[in-house]
């Protein structure tokens, strides 16, 4: 079957020639236009399934925030015990995320690499979920911890995906679409989280571990719906690659240790930006629903809504309409600061620093709201805030007394680029003269020195007399 459908995506142009010229590009291909990795609408299936591939991740990461009532009654434990659930998540990242692209890249590959991933962020829903079955909390720390392995480095394999299937202005609505449709995973769970545990509350009779262990192990089947997404992938991006001959996707260049000492002012004034502003976000919506509820006495579905709109549909569900139109959004600003938040997201370090800033405010979090209240909770989240805003500034008067490139217009960054691809142009054009000119230096060939190679490579002694390089029969030791 693989063999039928090769051959109908590369025609009759598209097979061996005799004279060794491999395989050309062919007339229009014969599948259907879903079956051909060229085409739109097959190109349009691997993104859905790239999108649903961290659905189940986002949706199972915030179980905690949309169950901590019933989270904190069934299983008697305080707000700081509560914020463990999301440190034990970040702590296997501040270190595996080093590791994370090395494993995709030289050991599992990006296919395998994804899988096990998702295999991962399966079993731990899983060891989270018999956690609160059976009452035990340690087990349930277990189960985030293993969540946690998955859960980040998943989301780098789906960034790989994308970057190996879509090239160019695409990549701004891919992107997009990736975070938006991870985020309304997380989105969904905030609200029908809730209402599920009251339905096995119905059906069960009563509250308590039994219940709650029961509506986690069915919030654990998006997680496996991931999973199958990310087969389903693996299987079309092999046969993409057997078909078109292309390359398995990478994350790029490994990033170690030793690199963080050449980073420069900017770039850690940047690193503290980001960890501050996330720092007060992540741990907010994990505790949003009960301060709803508390502060403001909304109802458990309300509360349910207004958290998911401030976590789902403003932050990240922004990002499907104005992908497209981030480079006329943003044209008169610094695409190098915008460049440097995107490397921001991916590069290993910022995600080791940020999961650590977040294992350690998670579970100070909790202990502010234990001792001090919801006040002191919102001045200390404040606080992060404006540390990200003096970042900021700081950051613009580092690069302006450095002489940096951050604030330059539009306008002339396109100078310097036509001026940089013009140096470009002018190198290749010195290179391939030094080539022509080498080339004519170079002796042609003639009928009597072709004759003598083919006789030496068939292993015939030839006089020593004789060289293969000239027409005519003169001594080697003339030639050195």
């Amino acid at each position: 079957m693989a063999a039928e459908e090769e051959r109908a995506l590369l025609g009759p142009a598209g097979r061996d020639d005799g004279d060794g010229g491999g395989r050309s590009p062919g007339p229009p291909p014969t599948l259907p236009a879903v079956c051909d990795p060229r085409r739109l609408p097959h190109r349009l299936l691997v993104l859905a399934l790239m999108c649903f591939l961290g659905f189940g991740s986002y949706f199972c990461y915030d179980n905690p925030a949309a169950l901590q009532t019933q989270v904190q009654r069934d299983m008697r434990m305080n707000t700081a015990q509560f914020m463990a659930l999301y440190a034990w998540y970040s702590w296997p990242n501040v270190v595996l995320c080093f590791f994370g692209g090395f494993l995709i890249d030289r050991v599992f590959g990006i296919r395998l690499g994804t899988i096990i991933f998702s295999i991962f962020v399966c079993v731990g829903q899983v060891i989270f979920a018999l956690g609160a079955l059976l009452n035990t909390f340690w087990l349930m720390d277990m189960g985030r911890f293993i969540f946690g392995i998955g859960g980040e480095s998943l989301a780098v394999a789906q960034n790989t995906y994308a970057v190996s299937w879509f090239k160019g202005k695409e990549l701004n609505l891919v992107f997009g679409l990736q975070l938006s449709m991870a985020r309304i995973g997380s989105t969904v769970n905030m609200n029908i989280m809730g209402w599920m545990y009251s339905r096995v509350q119905d059906l069960l009779g009563y509250t308590g571990p039994s219940t709650l262990g029961l509506t986690l192990m069915i919030g654990g089947v998006t997680c496996l719906f991931s999973l199958a997404c990310a087969l389903i992938l693996a299987y079309l991006d092999k046969r993409a690659q057997k078909l078109l001959c292309k390359e398995q996707g990478k994350t790029g260049e490994v990033i170690k240790l030793t690199d963080v000492k050449d980073f420069s002012l900017s770039l850690w004034l940047i690193f503290v930006i980001c960890v501050c502003y996330y720092v007060a976000v992540f741990p907010f919506i994990g505790l949003g629903k009960v301060f709803f509820i508390e502060k403001f006495k909304f109802s458990s579905q309300e509360a349910s809504a207004i958290n998911s709109v401030c976590w789902g549909w403003l932050t990240h569900c922004l990002p499907v309409p104005c992908g497209p139109w981030w480079p006329l959004l943003f044209q008169n600003t610094s695409w190098e600061l915008l460049m440097a938040l995107v490397i921001l997201c991916l590069c290993v370090s910022m995600q080791s620093i940020q999961n650590l800033g977040l294992a350690i405010i998670a579970i100070a979090a909790g202990m502010i709201l234990d001792t001090r209240g919801y006040l002191f909770l919102e001045v200390f989240f404040s606080a992060c805030v404006c540390l990200s805003l003096i970042a900021v500034v700081m950051l613009y008067f580092v690069n302006h007394l450095t002489g940096g490139d951050l604030n330059w217009s539009a306008k002339k960054r396109e100078k310097l680029q036509k001026v940089a691809a013009n140096e470009v142009e002018e190198q290749e054009r010195l290179r391939r003269q030094n080539e022509d000119d080498l080339a004519k230096l170079q002796p042609k060939a003639d009928d009597f020195s072709l004759r003598n190679k083919y006789l030496s490579r068939l292993g015939a002694q030839l006089p020593d007399n004789y060289s293969s390089y000239l027409s005519t029969m003169v001594h080697r030791s003339v030639l050195k």
